[in-house]
């Protein structure tokens, strides 16, 4: 299955070319593609598909998807095989992993 998953951005960088961002997925932290948002801000909320900011999301809006999704176990599914690959496509050597502080959850 696929889903379209929200996130607040964390940082943003350019990489060769393309704007990359951090982004935490209700505690998962993943670097994203924006090619298709070139104007999200750090703080702001997206949702993502297989590595890529797909469209600019309300944190409400966000909070309430990421708490529906883990609590019906799709989080984990969502965060497997298609993470590596999308990050690849986008230029990365693997995804991020970063431990939480207690700042990126405000």
């Amino acid at each position: 299955m696929c889903l379209a998953v929200p996130g607040k951005v964390l940082e943003i960088e350019e990489r060769e070319g393309t704007r990359m961002a951090v982004v935490d997925f209700g505690g998962v932290v993943k670097e994203v593609c924006l090619e298709y948002l070139p104007d999200l801000q750090v703080g702001e909320y997206t949702i993502v598909h297989v590595g890529f900011a797909l469209q600019r999301l309300d944190e409400e809006s966000a909070r309430q998807t990421l708490a529906l999704f883990e609590g019906l176990g799709l989080l984990e599914e969502e965060f497997g095989d298609q993470w590596e690959i999308a990050a690849k496509a986008a230029g990365a050597d693997e995804p991020v992993q970063k431990p939480m502080s207690e700042e990126t959850h405000g």
